[in-house]
This record gives structure tokens, sequence and C-alpha cells, in this order.
């Protein structure tokens, strides 16, 4: 296990379960799914999605192949935000946060790629 991902999951574990429980109830965003035009339903099921892959980024801590999981779970996320990004017309400013997990996500999943593969 890479001290980088190691570094790398518990930034993205504590962020995404910051970002995934605001998705239960925050004001905030519920507005921003509504400005986004998506149901309620899809909101709890980003925040449920984002709760899990912070659960298994921190477990990867431990087991390599939960990290991969966790990474490549975030990496598709984040690919969703980016595009909901670029449907709305957004700028690239409003688009780097998901971009910058995307590409941290990323990184989990390549360093502990090789524990999917067995």
């Amino acid at each position: 296990m890479s001290v980088l991902s190691i570094i790398l999951q518990v930034i993205l574990g504590l962020g995404f379960l910051m970002f995934g429980f605001m998705k239960f109830g925050s004001k905030q965003m519920v507005e921003g799914f509504k400005h986004y035009g998506y149901p309620g339903w899809f909101r709890v099921f980003t925040g449920m999605a984002e709760v899990v892959s912070a659960a298994l980024v921190i477990a990867g801590i431990w087991n390599e192949s939960l990290a991969a999981w966790g990474g490549l779970f975030i990496v598709i996320t984040m690919i969703g935000a980016v595009f909901t990004h670029i449907k709305m017309k957004d700028t690239v400013k409003q688009m780097m946060m998901p971009i910058i997990l995307f590409i941290l996500g990323l990184v989990v999943l390549l360093i502990n790629f090789g524990a999917l593969l067995g």
C-alpha cells in the first residue's frame, strides 16, 4: 500500500462522507439539485453513492481491492458531476472541484488496480 494512496484515501473518504451526508437534507444541496433539474430521489441516491465510496476508500487503507472499488465509484460519480456542469454550461472554474476529485479518485484506482486483478 502506497503512502500517497493512503493520504488520498483519507482526504477522499472524509470529503465524500461530508458531501454525501449533506445531500440527505442540506438546503444548499436540495436547491442545487433542483437547479440542475434532478429529482429529490437522485440527490439521495447520489448521497448514498458518495457515502459508500467514502466507506470503501477508508476501508481500502486495509484492503487494496476496496480502495480500488472506492476509487472507481468516485471516478464514475465525478464524471456525472462534470457532465452536469457541462449540461448547465457552467464555467471551468465551477467544474474544478469535480475535476480534482475525479483525478484523485483515478489515482487511488490506478495505484490499487492490481488488487482487483487478483
